[in-house]
């Protein structure tokens, strides 16, 4: 008989997923307190889409914990330059994060039809038929936002930063794009959004 006391599933394998991200070794400074940066980002993932839709499944929540799963573990020096080789990376990148989370799901007891839920989420399938994954989308790209729009800013200057943000933004729904705009973004920035909104 198992112990009542013991965490349920889901939360062993959210904290299966914490440990292993644990290891990243870049950082991320968030609220004055340096951590490992996939801990962070797949925390604030997390919340995002709980905000996005209360009604959020257990496959979608371990979809975004889960989302760059050791994602520092491919380099991106390790594929060619310029966006034919961005584009390799990130594929190896959504198929690893699946495999691996498959590992940890089916170690805490998780069935074929949830892995398999959760690995097409995280490899945004039916992107555009399904809420879910259109969901997941909206918060890697507000995670995105709230985390390197300054720096981008200040690398790319307005006139690219504004380009990336208009990509950013049409792969956005109407609820990401409402959320975008309660970030808490200096009047620059939120002047850079609302260009990219006029170029879309």
């Amino acid at each position: 008989m198992s112990d009542p006391r013991a965490p349920d599933r889901f939360t062993r394998a959210i904290a299966a997923i914490d440990a292993a991200n644990a290891e990243d070794p870049h950082t991320i400074v968030v609220d004055g307190e340096t951590r490992p940066k996939e801990v962070a980002h797949a925390e604030m993932m997390t919340a995002w889409v709980a905000r996005l839709d209360p009604e959020a499944d257990e496959a979608q929540r371990l979809a975004a914990r889960a989302h760059h799963l050791r994602r520092w573990t491919i380099a991106r020096d390790t594929y060619p330059e310029g966006r034919k080789g961005y584009l390799q990376w990130r594929t190896a990148l959504k198929q690893q994060h699946a495999v691996e989370v498959a590992a940890i799901l089916e170690a805490h007891g998780y069935d074929a039809a949830t892995i398999d839920r959760v690995q097409r989420i995280i490899r945004k399938e039916q992107l555009a038929t399904d809420p879910a994954v259109q969901t997941h989308e909206d918060a890697l790209c507000l995670v995105f936002l709230e985390t390197q729009f300054a720096e981008l800013a200040g690398r790319l200057g307005d006139e690219k930063t504004v380009d990336v943000v208009r990509k950013t933004l049409a792969k956005m729904s109407s609820r990401g794009i409402e959320a975008a705009v309660t970030l808490p973004l200096t009047a620059e920035q939120f002047a850079l959004i609302v260009a990219a909104q006029g170029e879309g």
